[in-house]
């Protein structure tokens, strides 16, 4: 199995997917994250910041495991004033080049304009006579975003459980990779909420602690 991992921004991909890709790697798959966007004056960070953002990925790549990292460099937040079609073409090279069984992607009802613009660039550069390898494309949920998505024609309704008991302290170990991030219960990016919805999910599907999905194509 070949999975990607689309990020609007970095810590998308441990919030949503994190357990999913522990587990996927401690089975000997190939995993690739792809990240959409880097800090820009919209977040106003420092260079200091930005030095420290760079050293953070380098440290979640090597405790996921990733095999392959790409990033596109586009403004965090200006993905707007982008053209639909050069980023539909920017995601489009790297599925060429990695090509994927699976890609998790942001759901379509996230608040963050960011994730809206990702997930429907991907819906567009995954269709299958573009990209035939890809046998399933899933949609994973992102706290702090999926969570407060208020239209509710485009709520997250999971159909796709992933077991991800033996992995959970590890997801909440990578997350606090990103110190920047984190906050104090109930702030949604919090170790406790990680663990609250890991909770929940398995709750929901007779685990000790699970992630959630929506499966939006799955070809057998």
């Amino acid at each position: 199995m070949r999975t990607l991992v689309v990020s609007p921004h970095p810590d998308d991909e441990v919030l949503g997917v994190g357990g999913t890709l522990l587990k996927r790697k401690s089975q000997d798959q190939t995993l690739a994250w792809l990240i959409f966007t880097k800090p820009s004056p919209v977040v106003q960070w420092s260079e200091s910041q930005v030095k420290k953002r760079e050293e953070e990925l380098l440290l979640l790549e090597e405790f996921i495991g990733f095999d392959q990292t790409f990033k596109l460099n586009y403004l965090a937040g200006l993905l707007e004033e982008v053209t639909f079609g050069k980023l539909v073409k920017s995601a489009s090279e790297v599925l060429s080049t990695f090509k994927p069984d699976e890609v998790f992607i942001p759901h379509l009802g996230d608040v963050h304009s960011d994730h809206d613009i990702v997930h429907r660039c991907l819906v567009s550069a995954t269709k299958s006579f573009r990209q035939p390898n890809i046998k399933r494309i899933i949609a994973y949920e992102t706290l702090s975003e999926t969570e407060y998505g208020l239209d509710r024609s485009r709520t997250f309704s999971p159909n796709l459980y992933i077991d991800i008991s033996n992995f959970i302290d590890q997801k909440v170990e990578a997350m606090q990779i990103y110190q920047s991030e984190l906050g104090e219960f109930p702030f949604p990016r919090s170790s406790q909420a990680i663990y609250a919805l890991a909770s929940y999910r398995g709750a929901s599907s007779g685990f000790k602690a699970a992630e959630a999905f929506e499966i939006l194509r799955f070809r057998e």
